[in-house]
């Protein structure tokens, strides 16, 4: 069964108990036995356990690995990237197509007059 991190556990666990888990109310625990009794959830298809950010590292589902891999990607996600550069290529398959719709444009008008 899941444990859910969010920003806003309070709120989370609001509105699973307006979709009708049993929350917070001493439900038995069969699966997720660590979770503390105050963020879990008994719901009609499992368990759940809900965790506020500055209860992650009680979460015993992500390892530290997992942690670690998580602060890497959000480096990479906070990292400059360079603005891509128009490549020569593009530049002169785009003077290619205006150059050929000029030179059709005037190959059409020379043909109306005789």
């Amino acid at each position: 069964m899941p444990e859910q991190l969010t920003k806003h556990p309070d709120v989370t666990l609001q509105v699973l108990r307006r979709g009708g888990a049993k929350c917070a109310e001493g439900a038995p625990q069969a699966i997720l036995t660590q979770c503390p009794s105050e963020r879990f959830c008994k719901l009609p298809g499992g368990e759940l356990c809900v965790y506020g950010l500055g209860e992650a590292p009680r979460m015993t589902q992500i390892s530290s690995s997992d942690w670690q891999a998580v602060q890497q990607a959000l480096q990479l996600a906070s990292t400059p990237r360079a603005v891509p550069h128009v490549s020569e290529s593009f530049l002169a398959g785009g003077v290619g197509i205006l150059f050929g719709a000029v030179l059709g444009a005037l190959l059409m008008r020379k043909r109306r007059w005789p």
